[in-house]
């Protein structure tokens, strides 16, 4: 990541008409629509993967992969209370781009009929954990976690989605898990390195809290090694920097 930061830095610092840097910045910032338009030459290739750094142990690491597609003992993905078709259609991502169709294709549609159905309403912090049978996904299990209303939805409130979704996998004694927010997938357009960063202090402060009751003689788990939050394509460096930015901030 190093390396592509220090890339665009040069290559700015060659450029001196004002107004083609003006371009290029209006291009850093625009929409993830347009950022992918303009830069996709430039996008990390799925599987991309780095490890930012540890936090109590804990590698935390961030990848462009599907949910569908990361080989992992439980997957952690969100959604919001159901409406009509809100996964797939706009201002959800494209389908080739969101996870959260690809989980529920991989599942042959259970999530969108469990949703539909109101058996998993997908309330704020309602969860339900899903056995994946041999093969149609790459998860063993996945955790899905309710955001309730998408018109309500607090930033905040993805530090209590971190800290569930730790929780769990400390109950089911794995060893390492994966975590994608799926908020852009819902068609809420949420400010990734705020997200990212409280699902990382949420999930840290749940694993320190029973850290804290194993020492009293009040809690049994099983260490964990690793956390990998998956990002989209065009959100994979903004991502990775504010992971680094809590674990540099917070780490011992």
């Amino acid at each position: 990541m190093k390396a592509v930061i220090n890339h665009q830095t040069t290559f700015l610092q060659k450029i001196k008409l004002p107004l083609y840097s003006v371009f290029i910045l209006f291009a850093v910032c625009s929409t993830p629509a347009v950022l992918q338009a303009q830069t996709k030459a430039a996008l990390p290739a799925v599987g991309t993967h780095v490890l930012l750094g540890h936090m109590d142990g804990i590698d935390i690491e961030v990848m462009v992969q599907s949910p569908s597609a990361e080989k992992t003992s439980l997957h952690v993905a969100c959604v919001f209370e159901y409406t009509e078709n809100d996964i797939f259609t706009p201002p959800a991502l494209p389908l080739e781009a969101n996870g959260m169709v690809h989980l529920d294709k991989g599942l042959n549609g259970i999530i969108t009929e469990l949703r539909k159905n109101g058996q998993f309403a997908g309330h704020s912090f309602e969860t339900l954990l899903i056995d994946v049978p041999n093969g149609p996904i790459a998860p063993q299990k996945l955790l899905l976690i309710g955001l309730g209303d998408r018109r309500k939805f607090d930033p905040e409130m993805m530090k209590t989605v971190g800290a569930i979704g730790m929780r769990e996998a400390l109950r089911l004694g794995v060893d390492s898990y994966a975590h994608a927010s799926d908020l852009k997938d819902g068609g809420v357009d949420s400010p990734t390195a705020l997200i990212a960063g409280n699902v990382l202090k949420g999930a840290i402060d749940a694993y320190r809290t029973q850290v804290y009751l194993k020492s009293k003689g009040m809690s049994s788990f099983k260490p964990l090694k690793k956390i990998t939050l998956l990002a989209g394509q065009p959100f994979y460096q903004v991502t990775g920097k504010a992971l680094k930015k809590v674990i540099d901030l917070n780490g011992h």
